[in-house]
């Protein structure tokens, strides 16, 4: 294939990329400590998920089945999910328990009732 579209915005590394869930979209994680949400149709940038508080880059994203929540993982060993239709520089929610190690990977089932987080620290966590 050919390229057919390139985005920018991010100040920092890009280390993770997920696709929406309708697949006209992407998320996307960066060593700027954001994680931005890209429109293919408008060929934009349509959110920026972040703020002061949050300094540490993110690891990798991941989408809801809705898309309505996307998901976070954060070299401070954090997860944070945010919501894709809030005001951007709050976090929805922080996961309570967090790894001891960077937040490496993670990933939402199928039927989109749970989260898994891994981590540098060996271990995996189910959140549902």
């Amino acid at each position: 294939g050919k390229c057919v579209q390139t985005h920018v915005g991010h100040e920092n590394d890009i280390n993770s990329v997920a696709y929406f869930p309708d697949g006209n979209a992407f998320g996307t994680g960066s060593d700027d400590s954001t994680c931005r949400l890209f429109d293919q149709r408008s060929y934009g940038e349509v959110n920026k998920f972040g703020n002061d508080k949050i300094t540490s880059g993110i690891t990798s994203v991941a989408f809801s089945r809705s898309g309505r929540l996307m998901f976070g993982g954060y070299d401070d060993f954090s997860t944070y999910v945010w919501d894709t239709l809030a005001d951007s520089s709050q976090a929805a929610y922080a996961l309570p328990s967090q790894h001891e190690n960077r937040v490496s990977c993670l990933g939402v089932n199928a039927k989109g009732d749970a989260l898994c987080t891994g981590s540098w620290d060996t271990n995996l966590k189910v959140w549902a």
